[in-house]
Formats: C-alpha cells, structure tokens, sequence
C-alpha cells in the first residue's frame, strides 16, 4: 500500500515539468555538439523557457489519456496521435510517421527501415507523463513508455532507454536513495543491453572514483561503434549528471549538459528526475524564475486541440487524470487470487471462502491520494523484475498486435516483410484469449489482392479457461504474391468466434 498526500503529489509534479524545462533550456544552445563544455548557467534570454520537443510531445500523449482513457493507449492510437498533432519529421520521428502513413503498423513503424535512429533519443526523453500519471508503480509506467517508444523505435535500444528511464522516475516518487532506484531500473530492461552496459560504466566508475570527464570519455569510446545522438550514451552522460553533481540540481545539470551531444535531452530529463526526487525545494529559485511557469511549443499542430501553455496547467491535468490510473487493477486483484496460497507447498485445500474475502480485501486498494503520505509498506525488492521486457523479448522484430473484444491477434514475420512477383513472406499467427473464460473456436478468412495466395490454418481453439495462464492458439503462415506486385500490399484477416457477433479484422501489409 502506497499513500500520497495530494500535496506532496502536485509538488513533484509541478517541479518535474519545471525540472524539465529548466534542463531543456539550459542544454538547448549546445544540442547536436560533441566536445565537452564549462557552461555556467543559461545562454538564453531571461523571461521564458526555450521550445522542446520532450516536453511537446508528452502534451499530445497527456491529451489522448484524457480523451481515450489510459486503458485504451496502445502504439497504435498514440500512432494516429503522432499523425494529427505533431509536426516534426526529423531522424526517428519522420521514419516513424512515414511508415505509418505508408500503413505499416506500430510497433513495426519502429523498426522498418530505421537502422540508423531505432537507437536514438526520441523516445527516452518523453517519459515523464507515464512516470507521473503511474507514481510509485513502474511497472504501469514502462508499460506506457513501451507502448510510446515502440511507434518510432521498435523493439530496441531507444526503447530499453524508455523503459529505463520511465523506472527510474516512477519510482522517484516514493524512493530518493540514487542506488535504489539504478537497481530498479536496471532490473526492468535486459541484462545485457547497451543501455544497461552504458549505465553500469558511470556506476562502477564513479564508485571508482574516476572523474566525470574521465568517465565520460570511457562512455563516449564504448558507444562509438554506435555513432551520434545515440540512446545509450545519452543516457549515461544523464546518469553522470545524477552520480557526480550530488543531487545538487545545479551542479547536476551542468555536468550532464558538459558531457556534449543531445545536450537538451539529458539536461531536461535530469533536471525533470530531480523535480520529482525533491519537490520545488529542490530547484534553485533563480533558475526557476528565469524561466517562468510558460510551456512554449515548437512541435504541435494546434489547429483543433487545446494543450496545456504552462506547467501549473499541465499539473493541473495530471492530478485530475491520477484517479483513474492509480484506480484498483483487476488484473492485480486476481493474481493476487491466483497465488494465494495457504501453506508452502501450495496446497489450497484449506481455503475457507472468509479467508479469500480477507485476502482480497487486504490487496484491493495498492495506492491512496489524501491524508499523510505513507511509504511503510513498500520496499525496493517489490519494484524489481524484468517479466514485462522478457514478455516483448519473445516477439519477432516485425510484429505487431490487433486487439479485438474477447482475443488479440498477434502478427509476426520472419522477416522484413517485402516481396517481388511470385515471392513469398512467411511468419506467425497467435490468437490470444484475454476475456470471456470459456473455450473458442476460432474461424480464419484471407482476403487477399488477385493472384494472390495466403497458405495458413483456417480454423484455431483454445481451450476452457485455466487460472494459471491465458490460453493461446498459434499456426504459420505462407503468403505468396502474384504476378502483380504494388508498392504497398494489403491483406485482410477476418477473424469470426463461433457464437460471438463481433469479427477481428486484421490488416496484413505487405510492402512492393
């Protein structure tokens, strides 16, 4: 059980987007450059805080919660979002936003054809709305970011870095020990990735006792294989701001905005990091008032949307929206249910239903706004476990999931999915039952372009529910073209349910 006081909440919201501000403006003059700077404070004019894309585009994503409720936020409505509200189209963004508008699906618009950004900043910059509308629950919050950076990153290091970084500042809200929280963002992406590597690097050299710039030197001869305006670097010139400036916010900022490259980014995300970590008390007022409350956007199509224009407005909506995301899970109640058990070897045949009441009362409410706040309760080994990024881990590089009412499909190729005359692509079809308990019989249907052939089973079941795993249903596919090939190829899988009047359509695209 997690109790925030509405105050403390709105003071560390208030200053996260502060924080982001100030970092964003401070690091905004020196973007794009790879040497190291001595910067002693803002180069920009006094009165107002610089446009910032980080900030921009979390406005967007706050709007489609509001408007969709945060059950509904896939990557594939953030996609849609992406399309109608923001303007930019450089690096990741433009690849993104021309593979969906080619009709490539999210999560595949991040990968198709981005070797050169899946890895880049894009998207571990834009963080701090699911860290903040999912307080104390990262495990929501890396959901959220998963869902976000997949769009323009796909399953790579730039959103490891999303997921990360998304940890890190959820579980900022009730932890402050810098240790604690590197373990429990390090334990939610892989072991073995380039962020985790580049990470690990600032953390045992600044346990060393290696200055900063000797350590950023080691970070920037570690990522070199990767080139510029990568992830993984940028995220550890940040984690050297928030080792070596100890938690002081100036010194902290000016550090990570030295180390050189995507010096916006980094400034803003710790300056954000260190806003929720220590409430407005932590922000020196100078800076504070130099920049003022004002959002200033450069990347949003206001033509028929409004966005929030200042921090205390961003806030505002925020703590309205809190509510619902930190509202009871029913999926928490029943895995509670699922491994509650009465002795060690599992053995349930004891169970008296007062005693189940008991336990599920004891689980059904894991977060509380009002009164005092109260952290007692929780400890850093709950916050732990890489589940969710194994669980994505499993899927194939090109793949993307349709949602339907009582199943999921989800859609994998073997391989990039491009074909010539008579050629085929190959790859997977799993129906996931998600609702509705009892067994299905699943019918499938191709419609495909003339001459056209999709080889695949035609029939799919599942069987009665059990408590222990949601059941699954899997058949390969073969589709092979015809003498006619268009640039952008399109087929559509009909599925039916026997017995259920609602069909999953599911679009199949296939690329000239």
């Amino acid at each position: 059980m997690i109790r925030f006081s509405e105050e403390y909440l709105r003071d560390r919201i208030y200053a996260c987007w502060i924080g982001k501000n100030i970092g964003g403006t401070l690091g905004a003059p020196y973007e794009g450059r790879r040497e190291i700077f001595d910067i002693d404070g803002f180069s920009s004019k006094p009165g107002k805080p610089l446009p910032n894309d980080d900030l921009d585009l979390q406005l967007v994503w706050l709007r489609a919660v509001n408007d969709y409720g945060p059950e509904a936020i896939t990557s594939k409505l953030l996609g849609e979002y992406w399309i109608s509200y923001i303007t930019p189209n450089w690096n990741e963004y433009g690849v993104g936003k021309g593979n969906m508008r080619d009709g490539i699906i999210p999560p595949m618009s991040g990968e198709y054809n981005n070797d050169e950004w899946k890895n880049s900043n894009g998207a571990w910059i834009r963080t701090e709305i699911w860290a903040s509308l999912y307080p104390g629950n990262p495990e929501r919050a890396i959901r959220y970011a998963y869902e976000d950076a997949s769009v323009d990153h796909g399953l790579n290091e730039g959103t490891y870095a999303a997921i990360f970084v998304a940890a890190l500042e959820s579980s900022a809200y009730v932890f402050k020990d810098r240790d604690v929280l590197l373990d429990i963002a390090l334990s939610k992406i892989p072991e073995d990735c380039r962020v985790a590597r580049s990470v690990k690097l600032v953390r045992k050299a600044y346990a060393d006792g290696v200055s900063w710039k000797e350590c950023r030197e080691m970070v920037v001869k570690d990522s070199a294989d990767l080139g510029w305006f990568q992830a993984p670097g940028n995220v550890a010139f940040t984690m050297i701001g928030f080792l070596y400036g100890e938690l002081d916010f100036k010194k902290s900022l000016i550090i990570a905005i030295d180390c050189g490259d995507d010096t916006d980014c980094t400034g803003a995300t710790l300056g954000a990091l260190l806003g929720i970590m220590g409430g407005m008390e932590a922000i020196p007022e100078d800076w504070r008032s130099y920049i003022g409350d004002e959002i200033v956007s450069a990347c949003l199509s206001f033509g028929s949307c409004f966005f929030p224009s200042s921090c205390t407005q961003l806030t505002d909506c925020v703590m309205d929206l809190l509510p619902v995301t930190l509202r009871t899970d029913h999926d928490d109640i029943f895995w509670e249910i699922k491994n509650f058990k009465i002795d060690e070897n599992g053995d349930n045949s004891a169970v008296k239903p007062e005693d189940l009441d008991k336990h599920i009362f004891a689980h059904s409410k894991k977060y509380e706004i009002g009164g005092e706040n109260d952290f007692s309760t929780v400890k850093p080994e709950d916050f732990y476990g890489r589940d969710f990024v194994r669980e994505i881990e499993k899927r194939k590089k090109f793949s993307y999931v349709i949602e339907g009412i009582y199943a999921d499909v989800l859609v994998e190729f073997d391989s990039k999915p491009v074909v010539g005359p008579n050629g085929t692509v190959t790859g997977e079809l799993t129906i996931k039952r998600h609702t509705m308990p009892e067994q299905k019989h699943y019918r499938l249907r191709f419609l495909a372009p003339d001459g056209w052939k999709v080889d695949s089973a035609k029939n799919l079941y599942t069987p009665a529910w059990n408590p222990q795993f949601f059941d699954e249903a899997t058949t390969p596919f073969t589709i092979t073209a015809g003498e006619n090939v268009d640039a952008i190829n399109r087929i559509i899988l009909e599925v039916t349910c026997a017995g259920r009047p609602m069909p999953i359509l599911v679009p199949i695209q296939i690329m000239g």
